[in-house]
């Protein structure tokens, strides 16, 4: 696009004679030079354009070359004012701005081309990545089956030369085999003529030798028959002569121990009836006297109290009630002074209630109450002697809170243990005056029966020992005020000098279990009570269980391996309380 500003006239005749200046020596129209780039680089592409309009306008208008009319030379103009000096500059700003100006369309058109080219680019490297992967994928393929192919054929080729080789091998260990079974064969053949031959010779040499025993056994038979009877009758004679010794001397030994206990029986009658006025002045009563009186409780309590209570329903409702909530209590011990007073209080709430049970039913729950923790003694304290402490002081504060439960509690007690915390032998007749059998005596001792069977020494020894712990820490245990004489502090010098007043229960091995037991619980307390009394008691003990009872060779516990084990600890206990200091 061509643009030219219009010219006007000079009116100067002087401008008119002067020439034209030409273009292409860089004419300014008459215009003083411009110091502006920019404004010389729109003028040269201006007069670019204009050179190139004109001549094509030129070529097109003229028929050659020649026709073509020369351009007159432009006279230089002067400006001589400054209207006109300013009219040209305004004329030269106006073509500026007009050879600056851009053309949107031009410049969409302009960016559209090269966007267009950028995209033909693009596709066309897009589409020459595709066909050369697609070459390189084809020709990966190709490859991939060529070698795939290969392969097969090398696997098929290995295949048949394995087979052929292992046809070559079972053909081989077919050979041998045949070689080896006839081999077998041939070898069986030699050995069971060999062996045929063996079997014929000692056959022959069997029967002769077997011939020759027979005869050899049956004369043998004939000497041991004659010589077994012989030695049947003189062991017949021996056994019955040894039998008879046995006999004598049994019935001698029984005979001199009747006289013996029948001696220290009225030994023992004749100082205690020496004794008699001394000990109702002074209130004290003989092992007898307690255990009878453990008895006749007992009697009491089953033919009344308990017989009405199970007879009633009402009060066995009751009963049975109170019972049900009395074993947990008695189970919920702990080594907790606090855990024991209020246990102890639970109990004593639950036996004595407002209002209160009939008498029947609270002597029922008594006789329930020491049997609840007497069980207790059995299988907590025969597993664990410390739990022997709180159970102990727990009956301690329920005899001198419920009234005549120390009777209760003593016939309970010794219908579990005997006549060990007595401690006494079983008479042979009841309170009542009956004869009591065998096996009315070994009940009435606290011997249990299971499943119908004999409890052994060993559970009856744990058992009885772990009720005689709580019984003999209730001697040592702490209260407000003083409990039953059979429950106090000289109970346990009563029963160290009774049981070693009775040779007969020193004898027996639950003795020396229940003595270690009675000093493992006081012995270190009652020497410092007693003092040098207590040392001579315990001297007569360890003689006892060390050279013998009473200056004899009878040891107490006996000769069983109970006894002796017990012996041992006896002797331990007695060591380490005389070991420690006063």
């Amino acid at each position: 696009m061509r643009f030219s500003a219009p010219r006007s006239e000079s009116s100067s005749p002087t401008g008119r004679r002067k020439a034209r200046p030409s273009i292409r020596s860089g004419s300014t129209f008459g215009l003083p030079p411009d110091s502006d780039e920019d404004y010389d680089q729109d003028d040269s592409d201006s007069e670019s354009l204009a050179s190139s309009s004109s001549s094509s306008s030129d070529s097109f208008c003229y028929d050659s070359e020649s026709e073509v009319p020369q351009p007159q030379p432009v006279p230089q103009r002067v400006i001589q004012t400054a209207e006109d000096r300013f009219r040209m500059e305004d004329t030269m700003a106006s073509i500026r701005l007009r050879v600056r100006h851009k053309d949107a369309y031009e410049e969409w058109e302009h960016q559209t081309r090269r966007e267009a080219f950028i995209s033909a680019r693009h596709e066309q490297t897009r589409t020459t990545s595709q066909l050369r992967q697609s070459q390189r994928q084809t020709h990966t393929k190709d490859n991939s089956q060529l070698i795939a192919i290969h392969n097969r054929q090398m696997q098929e080729v290995e295949a048949a030369l394995a087979s052929f080789k292992l046809a070559q091998q079972t053909e081989e260990q077919k050979l041998r085999e045949q070689w080896r079974e006839r081999d077998q064969r041939l070898w069986e053949r030699i050995e069971n003529v060999i062996k045929f031959e063996e079997n014929k010779v000692r056959a022959r040499m069997e029967a002769d030798l077997k011939k020759k025993l027979e005869e050899e056994r049956k004369r043998k038979e004939a000497e041991q028959q004659q010589r077994l009877a012989q030695e049947k009758q003189k062991a017949e004679e021996e056994k019955k002569r040894v039998e008879e010794e046995e006999r004598q001397k049994e019935l001698k030994r029984q005979e001199e121990e009747r006289e013996k206990q029948a001696e220290l029986d009225r030994q023992r009658a004749e100082r205690l009836k020496a004794e008699e006025a001394e000990r109702k002045k002074l209130g004290l009563a003989t092992a007898e006297d307690d255990w009878r009186r453990a008895r006749v409780m007992l009697k009491k309590i089953k033919d009344g109290p308990m017989k009405m209570v199970k007879a009633n329903k009402e009060l066995k409702s009751k009963w049975s009630a109170a019972r049900r909530e009395i074993t947990p209590k008695v189970g919920q011990l702990t080594d907790d002074p606090q855990t024991v007073n209020r246990v102890s209080q639970q109990i004593i709430q639950i036996i004595r209630p407002t209002p209160a049970y009939p008498l029947q039913v609270y002597y029922a729950l008594l006789s329930s109450l020491s049997k609840a923790i007497l069980l207790q003694a059995e299988a907590e304290v025969t597993a664990e002697k410390r739990s022997a402490g709180p159970l102990a002081q727990l009956t301690a504060n329920l005899l001198w809170n419920l009234e005549n439960f120390h009777e209760v509690f003593w016939a309970k007690l010794v219908q579990r243990t005997g006549g060990w915390p007595v401690p006494t032998r079983v008479p042979t007749k009841d309170v009542d005056g009956k004869d009591l059998s065998q096996q009315d005596r070994r009940k009435i001792a606290g011997w249990r029966k299971d499943d119908n069977q004999e409890e052994n020494i060993g559970d009856h020894m744990n058992r009885v020992a772990g009720i005689m712990r709580v019984y003999t820490s209730i001697l040592f245990a702490q209260t407000p005020k003083p409990l039953d004489s059979l429950y106090r502090l000289p109970r346990f010098w009563t029963w160290f000098a009774r049981i070693l007043s009775e040779p007969v229960l020193l004898q027996s091995p639950v003795a020396p279990e229940l003595i270690y037991t009675a000093l493992d619980v006081g012995g270190t307390q009652a020497k410092e009570i007693w003092g040098n009394q207590w040392i001579k008691l315990l001297s007569v003990l360890y003689d006892g269980v060390t050279t013998g009872i009473n200056g004899t060779s009878t040891l107490i516990g006996g000769t069983t391996p109970e006894g002796i084990a017990a012996r041992v600890r006896v002797q331990l206990e007695i060591e380490k309380i005389m070991g420690t200091s006063p």
